[in-house]
């Protein structure tokens, strides 16, 4: 059946297929660290710091790895990215009193070049797989490829809090390795080699983009993820762990239907931004949709000030967000990929990815520094503070659509 389908829809396939298997651990992994070194007695800037160097090295992979990616092929550098996973999971497997916090900071080092080499390597593959003035159709594999990563993070989330709640930390990371050299192994097999491979060979300078369109919309995504990290990584699972008594269960429960549902809008986006094939994003909608979400923060950090029924202000103030700004990423994720050039477009998307891992980083920092010392809704205000500078960064991307 696989065999009878169009080459390049067999290689989205695979690409895909990666892809998920990978942010399925990656998701687990993430809640996994969170909720057992909690349990373990870590505050919550410790628990930031054991995510500061995933964070950090997912910059720099995010800027080598887009020329790596021009150079290799796109194929190599995501199969590296899954060996990677694999070898970051087998090194949690030592016993409790091993994993301090700078073996830990190093696994999770190792996991970060992994996730982003994954993820610049799908993100990019979609460029060359459509034909080239096929905007629609490009719009809806990016937010397809983007929407289902997302809700399969959700299911990872889901599956760190089941895992860890009833078989372990340890045996859950096993699990998940083994998993993941399988998914290698095919990949290795499937994978053709050519793919996204320039057809120039790439200068080590040209890392940094010198386009004007890339370099706005990687300074806007900076600011959007961070936004989103300030207080979701951290502040939000061990705030209701701490203030709710919910158990790691509930919060994983809880955080992984947060991510599925973001996952289910993002591949919806190209339905709720235009309804017709020839309604492609612009700068005029990402504009748009990043002042509303502006205002999404500023409402629940009032409304916890100032109401008695808080949970449920925040829980229902997470779900607007997370709608709100699902729909942002979505079209942050198709104009990378639109205005990424067709020759070495690993280039482009990994220097964009390297703002998006930037925004990661300082989010997770502040995150924790913030919600230890100042609370929540002091993270909630900085996020608000993050997302005007992404609005007013907005008004200087192209308003009108390009072919």
């Amino acid at each position: 059946m696989l065999s009878q389908l169009p080459k390049s829809v067999r290689q989205y396939i695979i690409v895909t297929g990666n892809y998920w298997s990978f942010t399925l651990t990656d998701g687990a992994l993430r809640m996994l660290v969170v909720l057992y070194f909690h349990q373990l007695g870590y505050g919550a800037l410790d628990i930031a710091l054991l995510f500061l160097f995933y964070e950090f090295f997912g910059v720099i992979t995010n800027l080598f790895g887009g020329w790596l990616g021009a150079k290799w092929g796109l194929n190599r550098t995501m199969n590296i990215g899954l060996a990677m996973q694999v070898i970051a999971l087998s090194m949690l497997l030592l016993p409790a009193s091993f994993l301090t916090i700078p073996w830990v900071m190093a696994a999770q080092a190792l996991s970060g070049i992994a996730k982003d080499l994954n993820k610049m390597s799908a993100k990019s593959a979609i460029k060359t797989l459509v034909p080239k003035n096929a905007s629609g159709t490009l719009y809806k594999w990016v937010a397809l490829l983007t929407g289902s990563k997302n809700a399969l993070k959700g299911v990872g989330f889901f599956l760190g809090g089941f895992l860890l709640s009833t078989i372990g930390f340890h045996n859950a990371i096993l699990a998940m390795a083994i998993a993941l050299a399988i998914v290698w192994l095919a990949s290795l097999y499937l994978l053709r080699e050519d793919l996204g491979k320039s057809k120039k060979k790439p200068k080590f300078s040209q890392m940094f983009s010198k386009s004007t369109e890339i370099n706005i919309l990687s300074a806007a995504r900076l600011f959007l993820f961070g936004a989103r990290d300030v207080w979701f990584v951290i502040a939000i699972p061990v705030y209701l762990s701490s203030q709710f008594d919910w158990d790691h269960w509930r919060v994983g429960s809880f955080l992984a239907l947060w991510v599925i549902g973001y996952g289910i809008v993002q591949s919806l986006a190209p339905h709720i931004t235009g309804k017709t094939k020839q309604q492609i994003p612009t700068g005029t909608q990402a504009k748009f949709w990043a002042i509303l979400l502006t205002t999404i923060p500023a409402a629940i950090a009032i409304g916890l000030e100032s109401a008695d029924q808080v949970l449920w202000i925040l829980l229902s103030g997470l779900i607007v967000f997370g709608i709100v700004f699902a729909i942002n990423s979505s079209l942050h994720s198709y104009l990378i990929v639109h205005y990424a050039s067709e020759d070495g477009v690993s280039l482009d998307v990994g220097f964009y990815y390297m703002a998006n891992a930037m925004g990661r980083l300082i989010g997770t920092i502040l995150s924790g520094w913030i919600y230890q010392d100042f609370g929540l809704t002091a993270c909630l205000w900085v996020s608000c503070g993050f997302l005007i500078l992404t609005s007013v960064i907005s008004f200087w991307l192209p308003q009108k659509a390009t072919n």
